[in-house]
């Protein structure tokens, strides 16, 4: 049995690595988690899992599970609670599905507690990943991927010997505009946005993928979870979200992982590594009904924050918090209503532009220079 504390088990990749938990009982059990602000999905988790600790962010939502539940579950508020939760003694996997940099922190102490991490938080690396991964290594801790291009990587890698690796090539459905042109995406709205073609996901992610920011984001990530250099990872649009990722070797070689899209999948190897178990209901892949799989390369100046990131990433130090912090400002505020889609990327190469590069940043330096980024995109708002 795999005891597992869930962080942010209301969200997309929370609700599916519950999908997951429910769907193997006799090998995973939900011991503890944390909720943002949804009542109701807090509530009937609670009542189908019973985990033993639940961490609230919302300071309503707190008092009301805690009336609720009090006596039979440990209700626990705000930062201090999310870092129990993340630390909780009885759970041997953390698996961080929050969303953005609020996720840096409980990963950090969970690695410090010596918990394996599956991380879908790639907010975590982005914004500290020199911290992170020498944390893993001291402390002997796999952080194992669940994005479903990382997790393909890893799955590629599995026997290989890492010298023999050529290029990593991270795959790009291209979003929710992918055919549009950049005149269009003048007039976009966030409902056009957030449909994306192929993933179910949250709507902030959504936009990510529709601005190709969430692709800059994964090779950030890519650099610090295989330690490759940026001139060693690309990416490749494909329409299908078949190919989840290649690795190309010295030998000409290229291995790809492919599936239907369904991040269970993803979510339930990060669960049962080095194992797999059978994923029910999940949809199998079948080429001959596909027929054709469709690769270009990307064009840079539609997807201006793809550029941003490898710049961000090349740079190094305390540039891709601000590229993080940057984005999810801009995002919000677009999400909100307050800008037009097109100034996401303005804003994010504003910060950037801005900001004085600190070379090898501490844990106290990043969250300062993610607290003064925000302020600066806030006060472009006004």
């Amino acid at each position: 049995m795999k005891y597992i504390s869930l962080l942010g088990a209301s969200g997309s990749i929370g609700m599916q690595t519950l999908d997951v938990i429910r769907s193997h009982p006799d090998q995973f059990c939900l011991v503890a988690m944390s909720i943002g602000k949804n009542h109701e999905a807090a509530r009937a988790i609670i009542e189908e899992f019973h985990p033993e600790l639940v961490a609230v962010a919302d300071s309503a939502v707190y008092d009301a599970l805690y009336r609720e539940f009090h006596g039979s579950v440990k209700i626990i508020f705000g930062d201090e609670g999310l870092v129990e939760a993340a630390t909780y003694s009885k759970a041997t996997i953390v698996v961080n599905a929050l969303m953005g940099s609020i996720g840096l922190i409980p990963t950090l102490k969970a690695i410090e507690a010596r918990k394996t991490i599956a991380l879908a938080n790639k907010e975590t690396l982005v914004t500290a990943g020199h911290i992170v991964t020498k944390a893993a290594q001291n402390h002997n801790v796999a952080l194992l991927p669940v994005d479903s291009e990382h997790s393909a990587i890893f799955q590629c890698l599995q026997g290989e010997k890492h010298n023999n690796v050529e290029k990593l090539i991270l795959t790009a459905s291209g979003g929710s505009f992918r055919d549009c042109t950049r005149e269009h995406l003048h007039h976009v709205t966030v409902e056009d946005a957030l449909r994306h073609p192929n993933w179910s996901m949250g709507a902030k992610i959504t936009i990510d993928s529709a601005t190709m920011m969430n692709k800059g984001l994964e090779v950030i990530e890519a650099h610090w979870l295989f330690g490759l250099p940026y001139e060693q990872i690309d990416v490749l649009l494909h329409r299908e979200s078949i190919v989840h990722s290649l690795v190309q070797f010295h030998d000409s070689s290229v291995i790809a992982q492919l599936g239907t899209p369904d991040m269970r999948v993803p979510i339930q190897y990060a669960l049962t590594y080095p194992d797999r178990f059978r994923l029910p209901d999940a949809r199998k892949l079948n080429l001959a009904d596909i027929g054709t799989l469709h690769f270009q390369q990307i064009d840079f100046e539609r997807y201006r924050c793809l550029q941003f990131a490898y710049e961000a990433g090349r740079a190094g130090g305390s540039l891709p918090t601000v590229l993080n912090a940057a984005n999810e400002e801009a995002v919000a505020a677009f999400l909100s209503g307050r800008i037009r889609f097109l100034m996401i990327e303005d804003m994010v190469e504003k910060a950037l532009e801005k900001h004085e590069v600190i070379k090898n940043p501490s844990l106290d330096e990043i969250r300062e220079v993610d607290r003064e980024t925000r302020r600066y995109i806030q006060s472009l708002l006004t």
